[in-house]
């Protein structure tokens, strides 16, 4: 077998009752809510009971998706199983990089909670709206970007599939557009136009944050959204790769394909869904995949073990 890479997913993945099986089947994972509930009181209730509307709020959604990624990794984690490299899809690199040790769990969870709230602000700052292109190629979106104002690819996911920001008066026009090349576009569940300059105030704010921060040389390689390279360099080339991913494209497709190119046949989506399963899939379909969620995916896991 060759190297693992633990993949962390990101908002939008959220339902009601995440969490609830892995917290209830591993201590390691029951911890990392406790910890969560210890800084956000009722962190974990909200995975367990809130409704979609709730968790759709991003001032709710990123820690919550936080704490059951984290927690589901330290789930496997516990199973014996270390990964080579991590990697996560935008607020899901904050879960790895506290999983790598660059941050304590609580110091990364503090971050993802400044970010949540910076980036609610932000979507209160214009009328934003993110639209998943499928069927076109990333450099036929690019063009087709242009022909607005304020319109941006920031999600290079898979060869077929481009997440583009947009003010919400574009929106209609540009899924028109989609169609009549005989692509597909939907407008995603998320409540503001993320990784565009729509977000620079959620940077500014986030280099004002990070300012008086340590951060550690990460004990495992994380993958940057921004550079789809590993972090290197110190403290605060770190901080200015966190800073810049709020207002960036994530290059997912590009992550993907170095991590391979670095020796990854097996990658393992911990916490939230499986939609970065089915984008690794798209990118090459002879690596091998699994998504850990609730206790019987994380059964399946057993067999890397033996």
């Amino acid at each position: 077998m060759g190297k693992i890479a633990l993949v962390f997913s990101g908002q939008g993945a959220q339902y009601t009752g995440m969490g609830k099986e892995i917290c209830d089947c591993s201590p390691r994972a029951a911890a990392v809510f406790a910890m969560a509930d210890s800084i956000r009181p009722n962190t974990s209730v909200q995975c367990f009971t809130a409704d979609k509307e709730e968790l759709s709020r991003t001032v709710n959604t990123q820690p919550c998706v936080f704490t059951v990624d984290l927690a589901t990794a330290d789930a496997v984690k516990e199973l014996g199983i270390t990964p080579d490299y991590v990697a996560g899809f935008s607020l899901g690199e904050i879960v790895a990089l506290g999983f790598s040790g660059m941050m304590s769990y609580e110091d990364a969870f503090r971050l993802v909670c400044k970010r949540a709230e910076l980036m609610e602000k932000a979507t209160h700052e214009n009328d934003g709206v993110m639209l998943a292109v499928m069927k076109l190629t990333s450099e036929r979106v690019e063009e087709i970007c242009s022909q607005f104002a304020d319109t941006y690819p920031v999600n290079y996911n898979s060869p077929a599939q481009t997440v583009v920001a947009t003010l919400a008066e574009n929106a209609d026009k540009i899924m028109e557009i989609v169609k009549q090349e005989k692509g597909k576009a939907v407008k995603l569940a998320v409540s503001g136009a993320f990784h565009s300059p729509f977000m620079h105030s959620a940077s500014v704010g986030l280099a004002d944050y990070l300012a008086d921060k340590t951060l550690n040389t990460p004990e495992i390689p994380v993958y940057s959204n921004v550079t789809a390279e590993p972090y290197s360099g110190n403290a605060d080339d770190y901080k200015s790769l966190i800073t810049r991913q709020a207002e960036n494209p994530v290059q997912w497709q590009k992550t993907v394909e170095n991590l391979i190119a670095n020796g990854v046949d097996t990658f393992i989506e911990v916490g939230v869904g499986k939609t970065l399963v089915g984008l690794i899939r798209k990118i090459n379909k002879d690596v091998r995949v699994f998504n850990i969620e609730n206790k019987s995916t994380l059964d399946i896991l057993t067999q890397l073990t033996q």
